[in-house]
């Protein structure tokens, strides 16, 4: 995990992050589905300013958080079951429920709210969650804060993993390491360009035919990159795999259209029906089936594989809709 240390990571994935708001020891809502809305917003989340920050003893801070969450109507109506039977009592002149809510965060109790006499029995769908932070001093103690509410609202958004986990090994890779990888695969992807316009000069004897393909490659190479970019996608080592496999699919089908020219078959490949009937009906097919294959990786390997589809899919598609049309085009007038 990018930007975190050895024991963050350890910290972070060996709690199960299930969070859940009680009343009597009845769950009203969980973290995950009953929770519809987050505010990370300045104005819905911060510390708290009516409770702030106060020197508990002389070496120890604590500052109060606060967000706001919405709530599933579900999970609104739970919250209305369970207090309408309680009672309203007066505490300093304000009126509250004789039970509170109870906050806990991996089956430990981390916060106790007060619910208003005015929530009983009513299916309220916009709640306010706090909890505090500690330190030596107050900066400290509002960092603590601000960091227990992000992983708080983490946990609310996302909802907690089926079940905890052990930690059998960890290992880490330094930037530097890092860097190698990319390089290398770079430096791969570069040669398995070069062996692919090696093998299409001895294939077709012509440099009329591979020059074209090689140009498109490069084009396709670089439309996958910027259009990568463009979306927020990270380029690693996965993600340069996919520009690979994207690659090696497109040369795949300048081979085939290139065959059909070559076998006299010359069409309009601006006419979508043609392209179906004769060579792209297999650059479609080839398409098709290659969307649909990752498709499921977008969710697999836990996250892992997300680059390697991505660049996948949009290299397919820039083959699919610009390129391939414009190799088909060039060959034509070429040949």
């Amino acid at each position: 995990i990018a930007g975190a240390n050895e024991e963050e990571v350890k910290t972070l994935i060996s709690k199960q992050g299930k969070f859940e708001a009680k009343i009597l020891n009845n769950t009203v809502f969980k973290g995950g589905q009953d929770v519809t809305d987050v505010c990370r917003k300045a104005e819905c989340s911060g510390i708290d300013p009516r409770a702030g920050c106060g020197q508990v003893s002389e070496d120890v801070w604590s500052c109060r958080f606060f967000f706001t969450i919405g709530l599933s109507q579900e999970a609104a109506d739970r919250q209305a079951k369970e207090t309408q039977n309680l009672n309203v009592i007066t505490e300093g002149g304000d009126r509250f429920l004789n039970e509170s809510l109870d906050l806990y965060l991996d089956n430990e109790k981390v916060d106790t709210l007060r619910i208003g006499a005015e929530l009983k029995g009513r299916a309220t769908r916009d709640i306010q969650i706090s909890g505090s932070g500690t330190g030596n001093n107050q900066q400290n103690a509002v960092s603590d804060a601000l960091n227990n509410m992000k992983r708080l609202q983490t946990i609310l958004i996302t909802g907690s993993l089926p079940t905890t986990l052990s930690i059998v090994k960890t290992d880490s890779i330094s930037p530097t390491l890092g860097n190698e990888f990319i390089e290398n695969a770079i430096l791969v992807s570069l040669v398995a360009i070069l062996g692919v316009a090696l093998v299409i000069l001895i294939r077709y004897r012509r440099i009329v035919v591979a020059v074209p393909i090689l140009i498109i490659v490069w084009l396709e190479v670089f439309l996958v990159v910027v259009v990568t970019s463009l979306v927020g996608q990270r380029l690693d080592i996965a993600s340069i795999a996919g520009i690979i496999v994207a690659v090696g699919t497109g040369v795949d089908d300048q081979i085939v259209i290139t065959d059909e020219i070559l076998k006299g078959e010359k069409e309009d490949y601006y006419n979508w029906v043609q392209k179906l009937k004769k060579a792209f009906f297999i650059v479609i097919a080839s398409y098709a089936t290659t969307m649909a294959s990752m498709i499921p990786l977008l969710f697999a390997g836990a996250g892992l594989l997300k680059g390697f589809a991505i660049t996948t899919m949009i290299g397919v598609t820039i083959g699919v809709t610009i390129t391939r049309p414009a190799f088909a085009k060039i060959i034509e007038i070429l040949l």
